[in-house]
């Protein structure tokens, strides 16, 4: 079978076919792995209130309720059909920790608080620790040079004074900000 300029062209196409359908799934799988590389920034979510093991333990039954809040802060849920209660809720979500999730709740009787439950809290310092962000790698060199180095260039020189500066004295009159018409 002889070849001609037509059939040359219909393999070429379908070679070119073939491997342009081959590139596509290389690719997507390319896409993908950038695509798990680079990710949007996500922003801490916080709500509610940080309710700490030391501001637990300053609180005693037999409290006001404004002595409460004080210590504690305003409750992030009070309810009209619970009246005598107070729920303070605190939740945090970081982008590369775990989730963070703790509830106290606050009983009052005539006004006067009556008794708390609570969640294992933290200590302030333990709190304030789950927030350090990691801190970025120096993988770089060291920036100390040896003495070996340091002789190898010249001893620092006594700089140089800058020269007496000169009073300019200022104007008596300045001219007009608008220009005059004739």
């Amino acid at each position: 079978m002889s070849e001609t300029p037509c059939n040359r062209l219909r393999l070429t196409l379908v070679v070119v076919a073939m491997l342009g359908l081959g590139g596509c799934s290389s690719l997507n799988g390319a896409s993908s792995r950038i695509a798990g590389i680079v990710t949007p920034y996500k922003s801490d979510i916080v709500q509610g209130n940080v309710v700490t093991r030391e501001q637990l333990a300053a609180v005693k039954p037999g409290m006001q309720r404004a002595q409460v809040r004080d210590i504690l802060g305003t409750a992030l849920l009070v309810s009209v059909f619970h009246a005598d209660r107070w729920d303070y809720v605190f939740t945090l979500q970081r982008k590369g920790a775990p989730a963070q999730s703790r509830k106290v709740t606050v009983f009052f009787k005539n006004d006067v608080l009556d008794r708390t439950q609570a969640d294992d809290l933290p200590s302030e310092t333990e709190f304030v620790a789950t927030l350090q962000t990691k801190a970025p790698s120096n993988s770089g060199a060291a920036l100390v040079a040896s003495e070996e180095t340091l002789k190898k260039f010249p001893p620092p020189t006594k700089p140089v004074a800058p020269p007496a500066a000169t009073s300019v004295a200022a104007p008596l009159e300045y001219p007009p900000l608008e220009a005059t018409r004739p």
